[in-house]
């Protein structure tokens, strides 16, 4: 009988912890909404999830789709962490009320490159550049420029393309690191100069760059990381940096006010796990250059080794409709060179 007794509560026993052990335990989880490219968050999350055991439940956004829905969903947020996604959209966010204080233990980047109140810390930076085509550099015997004030040689005339910054956020941050650099009246003068080696405005801020890879134009205005991938693909790009100082764009993480309480703790281990190196060489693949000094891609160069403009991200944010307006208005050619929308 003491037998029978005995093997009925060790079947008990290991049955309890089978289920402790098993389905019947609460999985933990967070729910992220992320502007990662899609392929890149796949792999981010996945490497969270084999170190931490904590699963992500993400749906993929653009910048400003999700602000909108974090907005929208703001009486009852259902997620817990914004991952990626421009630093401009962060401010926005935070400025809204839509995100949360956290100051990570993780984060290591210089203070520029996250919010003076913690509520978005940058993960990787990317910083403008000029994308020339090496092909028709040689073929028109012109040298790559190398400063913003070159690119306004007349030699250079017909030969330059960069985005509307109406519709592009690449091309407005080129015009708001140019006001910062120069200040307003000479940045606009400046850009009159520009317009007049202009042959088109794209739509896209990636556009250029590729017109540049393929021989559409000479030289292209955009993001570094751009010109790295394309360089990887083997198209004949050379890609340099203007001396005056450049800007830059910054990826970042927020927490979302008010999100589900107990996905908390995991959200905060996902921002965490997201400043750190298993992270940190994900994103190098995509050709960006994160905070984590790690091994990047042919051709990408430090935020550290470049020189960069003291940029004010909540002050492009604030200005950004007067400047496009006055944009609009003083770059006369400025709408009759963008390429029509599609």
């Amino acid at each position: 009988m003491k037998r029978t007794i005995a093997v009925i509560m060790l079947v008990l026993a290991l049955s309890s912890g089978l289920f402790a052990g098993g389905s019947g335990e609460k999985e933990e989880r967070v729910t992220a909404y992320t502007t990662l490219d899609e392929e890149l968050a796949r792999e981010v999350f996945k490497a969270f999830t084999a170190e931490t055991g904590i699963q992500v439940d993400w749906v993929r956004l653009s910048t400003g789709e999700a602000v909108a829905r974090i907005e929208a969903e703001k009486e009852n947020p259902q997620a817990s962490i914004w991952f990626g996604g421009v630093g401009i959209g962060h401010i926005e966010a935070k400025q809204k009320g839509l995100t949360m204080p956290y100051n990570s233990p993780a984060a290591k980047m210089p203070p520029q490159f996250r919010d003076k109140d913690y509520y978005w810390t940058g993960i990787y930076a990317g910083a403008l550049c000029f994308e020339s085509n090496t092909q028709k550099l040689e073929q028109y015997g012109l040298k790559a420029p190398t400063s913003w004030e070159e690119i306004t040689s007349p030699v250079y005339e017909g030969h330059v393309q960069m985005a509307n910054p109406g519709s592009s956020g690449t091309a407005y941050n080129v015009l708001a690191t140019l006001v910062q650099l120069f200040g307003e009246d000479e940045a606009f003068e400046y850009l009159k100069g520009l317009d007049n080696n202009i042959t088109q405005y794209t739509r896209s801020g990636s556009a250029p760059g590729k017109n540049a890879s393929i021989g559409e134009t000479t030289i292209a205005i955009g993001y570094s990381h751009d010109g790295v991938k394309l360089v990887d693909a083997g198209y004949p790009l050379e890609i340099t940096f203007p001396s005056e100082g450049t800007g830059y764009e910054v990826a970042s993480i927020s927490l979302i006010k008010n999100g589900p309480e107990e996905e908390l703790d995991a959200a905060k281990k996902l921002f965490d796990w997201g400043l750190g190196e298993t992270a940190a060489k994900l994103y190098a693949t995509k050709f960006v250059v994160p905070f984590v000094d790690v091994p990047l891609a042919k051709g990408a160069k430090p935020i550290s080794q470049l020189k960069v403009i003291d940029q004010d991200d909540a002050w492009a944010a604030a200005n950004k409709k007067r400047l496009v307006e006055k944009w609009n208005m003083i770059i006369e050619g400025g709408e009759v060179k963008t390429e029509p929308k599609k």
